[in-house]
């Protein structure tokens, strides 16, 4: 009887043993590529990483005055008088949808966002690149006169949405394109209700914490959805320029530019810079942000 159980318990083993060696390895999780941006606000652009949920970040942005205005006299524009800031906040709800709010000096914008990444580049390939839109809802808070004799509160509302398409090169690069529509209720006779733009942003890592980062922004000139017969120098607003340095911690992001708009909320800069880069026309700027999580 013992060598009945004995024999029984040694086929046990090795018919156990034999299964547990012909079984397929668990195969690895393709899992989303670590850090494609340092934050997920590149100078006014935003980018396709989005915090962990229940983050709670805090945005400041200024702008300085035009570089080339005064000169020495106002410090290249760092005493200037119109400097332009904005201080928002955002909170990551569930995993890859992020809402905020935020106050703006410029006509003083109410501004609501949120963002939503669709889809992260994962490290496979599999997914070759991060899709995400983003959509900014304001309401110009400047006083009654502003908007004319014929006043409604619905003048104030300005609109814009954007499709964001980026990809981590490598360690050191990532580039974002993007496409987006861009809708105030009320302009100037002079100007367009609606405006198409595209835009890239880039990111270039020079060491873990710092790098070099840059964005184009451009209105483009589309006759068909214009309500103007022609382009001039007075109604079409000129591409944004902007390049900097980012410095990265666990909590922080710092990023010191030099830009072309005056504007920070993006609509404003699609629609209302009429800074001309090519003349030397770029402000001083910087973005600071902080992460809390709960």
């Amino acid at each position: 009887m013992k060598k009945l159980i004995l024999n029984f318990l040694l086929i046990f083993f090795i018919l156990s043993t034999g299964f547990a060696q012909e079984s397929p390895k668990e195969k690895k999780k393709d899992k989303p590529v670590n850090f494609p941006w340092d934050s997920e606000l590149l100078i006014d652009n935003q980018t396709t990483l989005s915090p962990p949920a229940k983050t709670l970040e805090c945005i400041i942005q200024h702008r300085f005055g035009l570089v080339n205005q005064k000169g020495i006299s106002d410090l290249y524009g760092i005493y200037a008088p119109g400097t332009n800031i904005r201080i928002g906040i955002n909170y990551t709800l569930v995993k890859n949808l992020t809402i905020g709010y935020g106050l703006t000096k410029k006509n003083m914008y109410n501004d609501f966002q949120a963002k939503w990444v669709i889809l992260e580049q994962t490290n496979s390939d599999h997914i070759p690149v991060a899709v995400a839109l983003f959509g900014d809802f304001a309401i110009d808070g400047r006083s009654n006169t502003a908007f004319g004799t014929n006043y409604k509160f619905n003048n104030r509302y300005s609109y814009f949405s954007q499709l964001i398409v980026s990809r981590k090169f490598s360690d050191w690069l990532s580039l974002e394109f993007t496409g987006s529509f861009t809708h105030y209720n009320m302009v100037a006779s002079t100007n367009n209700h609606d405006n198409i733009g595209v835009g890239m942003n880039g990111q270039i890592k020079f060491s873990p914490q710092s790098s070099i980062i840059f964005q184009y922004d451009i209105p483009l000139k589309i006759q068909g959805i214009s309500e103007q017969s022609d382009f001039t120098a007075n109604n079409a607003a000129k591409a944004n320029f902007a390049f900097g340095y980012q410095v990265e911690t666990s909590g922080h992001s710092f990023q010191i530019y030099f830009t072309t708009a005056d504007g920070i909320l993006p609509q404003d800069i699609y629609m209302n810079n009429y800074n001309d880069w090519t003349k030397g026309d770029f402000m001083l700027g910087f973005t600071i942000t902080r992460l809390w999580n709960f």
